[in-house]
Formats: structure tokens, sequence, C-alpha cells
């Protein structure tokens, strides 16, 4: 039988990629439908959160203050959304590299080195501390639905291939498939068009043509 997303790990690809291109309509319209379908508040929370890893701290503001506004509107109409898990991770600057790094090797499956960390350490020590332990330590989300978020918002971002390519071979290696992958690009072709989605898919042949390869 052929693998398919949920309903709430479906949800979150138009969320990440609307809050990662800054279409704040449209992600009002998707946070609505993602909560409708079971996503909790702190679950969207924390994927508008990893955003600001990808798409920077002004997109992601501005999404997690849709969300706020969604949230109260909702409230406003009787519907009272179910908060969800807080997380229990408290990052702790001591152990913020040393976590990030073991993290950052699980997801990719080899240790991650090149020029360019040697060149500029400084932005190394700044990816595991923050995106690869402050924010892929939190459990409020898996990493199948963190590389969802990822996968989306870099979809609809350009020049970022290389990125995105490197995210393909990540969820790859943490629990996704070439279908789930197929299923991704058709809902992003749904959600964001045809432009968008027929890049996406460009990268993802060129991924899995590679694997095929080895």
């Amino acid at each position: 039988m052929r693998e398919q997303f949920n309903q709430t790990e479906k949800a979150i690809i138009p969320i990440a990629a609307f809050a990662a291109s800054g279409d704040i309509e449209n992600l009002k319209m998707r946070l609505n439908n993602g909560l409708d379908l079971g996503l909790t508040v702190n679950e969207i929370k924390s994927v508008l959160v990893q955003m600001y890893a990808y798409c920077g701290f002004p997109r992601s503001l501005n999404a997690l203050n849709t969300l706020m506004t969604v949230v109260a509107e909702r409230k406003a109409q009787g519907i009272n959304d179910v908060q969800g898990n807080a997380s229990t991770v408290s990052p702790v600057v001591e152990k913020s590299v040393s976590v990030g790094t073991k993290n950052q090797t699980k997801l990719v499956g080899e240790v991650v080195t090149g020029p360019l960390y040697e060149f500029a350490p400084a932005i190394d020590a700044y990816l595991k501390a923050h995106l690869f332990c402050d924010i892929f330590e939190d459990d409020v989300l898996s990493w199948k639905q963190r590389e969802l978020a990822t996968l989306s918002a870099l979809s609809t971002m350009q020049g970022v291939n290389s990125q995105l390519h490197m995210h393909y071979f990540i969820s790859l290696n943490n629990g996704m498939t070439a279908d789930l992958l197929s299923e991704f690009i058709t809902i992003v072709q749904d959600c964001c068009g045809s432009e968008i989605a027929n890049n996406a898919n460009d990268v993802l042949q060129n991924v899995l043509n590679t694997i095929e390869e080895h």
C-alpha cells in the first residue's frame, strides 16, 4: 500500500510554505484549516518559530502574529482550539553545540564538514546551537514534521536549491519515502502553483536519480 501523510502532516506543508513566502492571506486560511484538521496551537507555533532559521525573523514574527490573530478570532467565534503539549526541553547554552552536532549528524547520516564551516566557523556554531539543538531538540514536533516544514519553506524561496537538495536527502534519512516526497510535490502544486512545484520536483528527481546511481 502506498504510504501517505496523515492530515496534520499535510496541513504543515502549506502553513510553512506561506509563512516562508510571506503570503499572509493564504497563511491565515491554512492556519484555520490546520487547526480544523487537528494541529494544536503549540505544534503550529513550533513550525512558525522554526521558520526563522530559513526565512528570517521578520517573516517568522509576521506568521506568529497571524497565528495569534487567527486563534483569537476563532475563540471569539466560540472555537476553543487545543493548545497542545508544551516543549519539555529547555535550551542549555553550555551543551548546545554538542547536542546540535549530535542531532545534525543523526539527521544527515554522517558528520557534516566542509570548507565553508572552516572559513566561517561561527556559522557552523550558530547552525548547531540554534537550529539543530534549540529548534530540533524541541519535542513539540517530530523530526519528520520539522523536515516537512523545512522542505515547504525552501521550496517557496528562490536561490536555495542546494539546501532543498540537502534536505530531501535528510528527509529520506529520517522516515520519508519517495512516495511521500511525491505526495509532498502534489500538495505544493495545489497550494503554491506549478512554478514552485516544478522546481521542487526537479530538485527531488535529481536527488532520487543520484540515489539510484549509487
